[in-house]
C-alpha cells in the first residue's frame, strides 16, 4: 500500500530533475508502470491512459531542460487530469457512457493548456463520479478505485481516481474539480492534500459543468507546497510558494453548529488531537456560534444550485441517453426541472445574503476550521444500497459544501495517525484569500499530522 507521506513532492522532484539524478523519461515510466500494474489500482483509477503522449512529453522535456529550457517547477513531473476536461481531439466523457456520441473537443481546456504549458507530463484522464453528482467516489460504469488506506473501502469523489492517483504515486499531483467538496472529500478520505481555490480565479470552460456558480478547480497532492505550485498554474499567476505563516497568536474558530454534529468517533478524535496540538503551540482556537450554517439545508431543499444547473445542461442528453445514467446520479439531476426561475433568483439571494451574514462574524479570525468529512471512507458495502448511499453521501458532502456556497476557498489537510483511517482537517479562509490561507496551511499541515 502507498504511503503518501513518503510519497516525493513537487518540489523534491524539481531539485531531482535540476541535479541530473532522474530524467522525466524514467519519473513518467515509474507512474506508467504503477497504473498498469495488475495489482494496483490503475485500471479503475484512470479513464484514460496517455502513454504514448506522456512518454513523448516527458523525453521532450528532458531535452528541453539540457538546453536549459525549464518552464516551471512542474517541467516534467508526472500528473493526471480529471476526465470532465476537455482534450484536444478526444470526446469528454465525465465519467458517462451517455457522452460517447459527443463530438471530440476542439480545443484543451484552459487548465489543461496550462498545465502542458507549464511543462508538466499528463499520463492519463482519472475516474470519477458520474458527472461529478456524488461524494462517494462510485462509479458503475468503470468500476471503482478501491482507497489506498482499505481498498474495501470507497475513495471519496467525485474526484475519486486523482485521489487514488497520487496516493498510490501513479501521479505527483492531480487536477480535481470542487462542487460541493469534490477535490478535499476524496483527499481526505485517502490521506493526502487538497485545495479548493476561491472559484472565479481558475477557468471553468472547456470543463463539463456540474453548477456553473459553485464549480471550482483544484489541485490534490502529497503537501501543502504542491497544491500551492499547482493551483497557481491552475489560475495562470506566478508560482510563488508563500512563506510559512506564524501559528503563535494566530486565531481559528471552530464553528460549534452542523459540521461538529454526527461525527464518526474516529473524525471526533483526531480533529480534537489537531486542535489541542495547535492551541499547544499558541494558536488561539475559539469554539463559535455560527447558527446560520444551519439554515443551509433549507435554502437548498429542493436541490439548489446543483440540481437546477445540472438540469439546464443535462435536460436533453437525459431525454435521449437517461436510461444509460448512474440510478444514483439522474435523480438528482432531475429535482432541477422541480424549480422555477422565480426559486432560481430566490436561492441566488439567499447566496449572496447568507455569505455576507456569516462574513460578518468569520472575517474577524483568520480561518474557520472543522473535519473536512463527518466520517471515514465508508465501506463499499455500506454504500451498496440507494439508502446507504444516500445517507453517506451527505455525511461526506456536509461540512465541503459550506465552503462552496459561501464561495470561500478551503484545504483539506491529513491529521490521522499511522494505523488510523484517514481523517482531513480542513481550513476555510475568506473569499479571494487564498494565498493567505496556503501560508497558513503549510505552517499548521506539519502539526496536525498526527506522528
Amino acid at each position: 500500500m502507498a504511503d503518501p507521506t513518503k510519497n516525493p513532492t513537487i518540489g523534491q522532484l524539481a531539485a531531482d530533475l535540476a541535479a541530473g539524478r532522474i530524467t522525466s523519461r524514467k519519473l513518467t515510466e515509474e507512474a506508467l508502470a504503477r497504473i498498469e500494474d495488475r495489482k494496483g489500482e490503475g485500471q479503475r483509477a484512470f479513464i484514460k491512459v496517455y502513454k504514448i503522449q506522456a512518454l513523448a512529453a516527458a523525453e521532450a522535456s528532458d531535452v528541453l531542460r539540457k538546453a536549459g529550457i525549464v518552464p516551471s517547477p512542474l517541467a516534467g513531473i508526472p500528473v493526471s487530469i480529471k476526465n470532465l476536461c476537455n482534450v484536444a481531439g478526444e470526446t469528454t466523457l465525465a465519467g458517462s457512457k451517455a457522452l460517447d456520441d459527443a463530438p471530440p473537443a476542439k480545443e484543451d481546456a484552459p487548465v489543461v493548456a496550462r498545465l502542458r504549458a507549464a511543462g508538466a507530463v499528463i499520463v492519463g484522464s482519472t475516474n470519477m463520479s458520474e458527472f461529478a453528482f456524488s461524494g462517494v467516489g462510485f462509479n458503475p460504469h468503470y468500476g471503482t478505485p478501491g482507497n489506498p488506506a482499505d481498498r474495501k473501502r470507497v475513495p471519496g469523489g467525485s474526484s475519486s481516481g486523482a485521489a487514488v492517483s497520487v496516493a498510490d504515486g501513479m501521479a505527483i499531483a492531480a487536477l480535481g474539480t470542487d462542487t460541493g467538496g469534490s477535490v478535499r472529500i476524496p483527499s481526505a478520505a485517502c490521506g493526502i492534500v487538497g485545495f479548493k481555490p476561491t472559484a472565479r480565479r481558475v477557468p471553468i470552460d472547456g470543463v463539463v459543468p456540474l453548477s456553473t456558480s459553485l464549480d471550482s478547480i483544484g489541485p490534490l497532492a502529497n503537501s501543502v507546497e504542491c497544491c500551492t505550485i499547482v493551483d497557481a498554474v491552475f489560475a495562470g499567476e506566478p508560482i510563488v510558494v508563500p512563506e510559512p505563516m506564524p501559528l503563535a497568536g494566530l486565531r481559528l474558530a471552530v464553528p460549534m453548529h452542523f459540521v461538529m454534529d454526527e461525527l464518526d468517533t474516529g473524525v471526533a478524535k483526531a480533529f480534537e488531537r489537531a486542535l489541542r496540538a495547535l492551541a499547544g503551540i499558541g494558536v488561539k482556537v475559539e469554539h463559535i456560534d455560527l447558527p446560520q450554517l444551519t439554515e443551509l439545508p433549507a435554502i437548498n431543499a429542493k436541490g439548489g444550485f446543483a440540481a437546477s444547473e445540472s438540469w439546464a445542461w443535462h435536460r436533453e442528453l437525459l431525454g435521449r441517453r437517461g436510461n444509460e445514467y448512474d440510478p444514483l446520479v439522474a435523480p438528482r439531476i432531475r429535482r432541477g426541472a422541480e424549480m422555477s426561475a422565480a426559486d432560481y433568483i430566490d436561492l441566488l439571494g439567499k447566496r449572496a445574503d447568507l455569505q455576507r451574514r456569516v462574513s460578518a462574524i468569520t472575517s474577524n479570525y483568520d480561518a474557520v476550521v472543522m473535519p473536512t468529512c463527518a466520517i471515514t471512507a465508508p465501506t463499499l458495502d455500506e454504500v451498496s444500497t440507494p439508502e446507504g448511499f444516500t445517507n453517506k453521501n451527505m455525511l461526506l458532502l456536509r461540512n465541503t459544501t459550506v465552503g462552496n456556497f459561501l464561495d470561500r476557498c478551503a484545504i483539506s489537510l491529513p491529521c490521522h495517525a499511522p494505523g488510523e483511517l484517514p481523517v482531513g482537517f480542513m481550513l476555510m479562509g475568506e473569499a479571494m484569500a487564498d494565498k493567505r490561507l496556503l501560508a497558513m496551511a503549510r505552517s499548521v499541515a506539519p502539526v496536525v499530522r498526527a506522528h
